[in-house]
């Protein structure tokens, strides 16, 4: 097996449906929709990978895979979006230094949720960007988990 190419983070978009629970759950498990179903079967058994793996939510910002979250309806508003980023930038920041590495990221989510992520992108040390804005769009993305060596 070769090893994932390092420095590579996904963030996905939150997803409106979520698994039914009274007990907080980790986010990769409450998230139903999107490509969260997909990233779960492919890495959500791998400690290593899972830890690169992030969702861009409308309540909470910038939440790793394994945050316990409750199910929630909340939509992402640019308002909402505004107000979180600056929180979401700065986790991001420290998530990508905390690489040691040039970072990549894969963002799979809508046009609204790069908001949250503006700051980082603007940088003049950006990562390297794939932006798929199809929140659905588990086939391009799984092409690019294949060129990152992810299992």
């Amino acid at each position: 097996m070769t090893t994932p190419l390092p420095g590579t983070l996904i963030l996905a978009g939150c997803s409106r449906r979520k698994t039914p629970t009274d007990t907080p759950v980790p986010a990769l498990e409450l998230y139903a929709g999107g490509i969260a179903p997909q990233l779960r079967a492919r890495v959500g058994h791998l400690p290593d990978l899972r830890q690169r793996v992030f969702f861009l939510s409308a309540r909470h910002g910038l939440v790793d895979a394994n945050t316990s979250l409750l199910p929630y309806d909340q939509a992402l508003t640019a308002e909402q979006a505004n107000a979180l980023r600056p929180e979401v930038s700065r986790r991001l920041r420290w998530r990508l230094d905390e690489l040691g590495a040039p970072a990549r990221l894969l963002v799979v989510a809508e046009p609204l949720y790069l908001v949250l992520v503006a700051d980082v992108l603007a940088d003049d040390d950006r990562p390297l960007v794939h932006w798929i804005p199809d929140p659905h769009g588990w086939p391009q993305a799984a092409a690019v988990l294949d060129e990152w060596n992810w299992p």
